[in-house]
């Protein structure tokens, strides 16, 4: 794979190149061209003429019909991005197949169907001696930077640019340096689909001195999403606050999730072990902290021990694979890291190693699922985001215990209650300090639904009418009667 950038309809070559390697062996996966200021200024350029021209202009209906095209050929290059995400990740080919690719496909007929039935508000307002009617007009916004993360790329980038483009709007995408080869696709498919040329733009490279600092800092952009580590996403609020430019942020997480007593404990276990240890638990919605009653907690750690235990690792065909690789060494390292501090602070229940293959794969990113048990709650383990495949599961006796313990972190993304009882676990959810709570599940992820986090873990909502929202500026317009 070459992973050029696509500035204005075309793609480029850039002065500077860079290797993406695969974290299932070690070998190099993808030659990426590192755009610089100049690209970065041009596919801004050119996604503020696709606005303003004829992206911007185009009637709703003939931009849901080629965003439905898009979707199109996104299922008809299937195994292209599939191979493409395997290269990038690792993940285990079931998920690609079974997710990545057709969420994609679907978050772009989703939007462009939300953006053809999106509702405006009317006030008719009435006075002594006045009489006038209110109304709301919505226009794209302009230039919006999405800057997706690597755990999920092919998604996540879809998340941001469906609806950024479903109502108008110029967008210049970098993907991660880790995962650049699914938006090189769906370069080629916009380019395929005939889009306005500079309605998408994608520039590649790192973030610090390189695109990503260049395209948050460029003056044209009047939108920025990003997704990734919160002091990542702390200097891109910077930036942005220089020219007061509204920023959604989908940072990290500390996720808590609570057992109760009457939960139904194989499907909490089965859930749990599920929210731990999905995509090698690089996941922001990922469960870290796991709070059981006391009267139930041997017998869960005894089962998610198994259930940890029991998972198939390795490359994403390898049979019966579960779990895949870290996406790169680097990761693995700061892993390894919190590992050793859990191994300091309190007790490696399963798991805290690397796991040993005696071929090429032990060239690649991979790490045991692991549980930690009896460390405190002031530990950097606990309260610091790992984002690999851990948890630590503590006992609490009282539900005031348990709402203390899963509230008492600084990130507030996703939380999970797991309870037999409906009352009680409603009452808990509406407790919980995060933007998402599932109750007696994870991971269900209705689009149409508002979605972001408070405290460390963003600022924000993206998500159905809440995206467009984000990506379009409102003017009422008030006429005197």
């Amino acid at each position: 794979m070459v992973a050029r950038n696509y500035i204005g309809g075309a793609f480029r070559d850039a002065q500077s190149t860079f290797e993406k390697h695969s974290p299932v062996d070690g070998r190099v996966v993808a030659l990426v061209h590192e755009a610089d200021a100049a690209d970065v200024n041009d596919a801004v350029l050119a996604a503020r003429a696709a606005c303003d021209g004829d992206w911007g202009s185009m009637s709703q209906r003939e931009r849901t019909a080629l965003l439905g095209k898009v979707a199109g050929l996104i299922e008809a290059r299937f195994d292209d991005f599939v191979e493409a995400e395997l290269a990038d990740t690792g993940r285990p080919r079931a998920a690609a197949r079974e997710f990545d690719v057709p969420r994609t496909a679907d978050t772009f007929r989703l939007f462009a169907g939300l953006a053809g039935s999106y509702p405006g508000q009317t006030w008719q307002t009435e006075a002594p001696g006045i009489s006038a009617v209110n109304y709301q007009l919505r226009r794209p916004a302009g230039v919006v930077a999405a800057i997706a993360p690597w755990n999920m790329p092919m998604v996540l980038l879809a998340f941001k640019i469906a609806p950024a483009l479903a109502v108008g709007n110029g967008v210049v995408a970098k993907p991660s340096e880790e995962a650049p080869s699914t938006a090189s696709i769906m370069a080629e498919v916009f380019d395929e689909a005939g889009l306005p040329a500079g309605a998408f733009n994608l520039v590649n490279g790192f973030g610090i001195d390189s695109a990503g600092a260049f395209l948050t800092a460029h003056p044209g952009v009047n939108r920025i999403s990003f997704t990734g580590e919160t002091r990542t996403g702390a200097h891109v609020m910077r930036s942005a606050s220089e020219r007061v430019r509204p920023v959604s942020l989908e940072l990290g997480g500390k996720n808590p999730a609570i057992v109760f007593e009457d939960a139904d404990l194989a499907a909490a276990i089965a859930g749990t072990a599920r929210s731990a240890f999905y995509n090698c638990g690089q996941v922001c919605l990922c469960t870290e902290r796991v709070y059981v009653h006391r009267s139930r907690y041997e017998e869960f750690v005894t089962g998610l021990k198994a259930a940890a235990e029991n998972l198939v690792i390795g490359a994403p065909d390898d049979p019966g694979v579960q779990m895949g690789p870290l996406i790169s060494r680097k990761h693995r390292e700061r892993v390894l890291s919190y590992l050793e501090i859990a191994r300091q602070d309190g007790n490696i229940v399963t798991g805290g190693g690397v796991p040993q293959f005696a071929d090429a794969r032990d060239n690649g990113a991979f790490v045991q699922p692991t549980i930690v048990t009896d460390i405190p709650e002031s530990s950097r383990f606990v309260t610091e985001e790992v984002f690999g495949p851990v948890c630590h599961v503590a006992p609490f006796d009282t539900e005031e215990e348990a709402v203390a313990l899963a509230t008492a972190s600084e990130y507030g993304l996703v939380s999970v209650v797991w309870s037999g009882n409906t009352s009680r676990a409603l009452r808990v959810a509406g407790r919980m300090r995060s933007g998402v709570v599932w109750v007696n599940g994870w991971l269900i992820r209705d689009l149409r639904t508002p979605f972001g986090g408070v405290g460390l873990s963003g600022i924000g909502k993206e998500g159905g009418y809440a995206s467009l929202d984000f990506y379009t500026d409102q003017t009422n317009v008030c006429v005197k009667l």
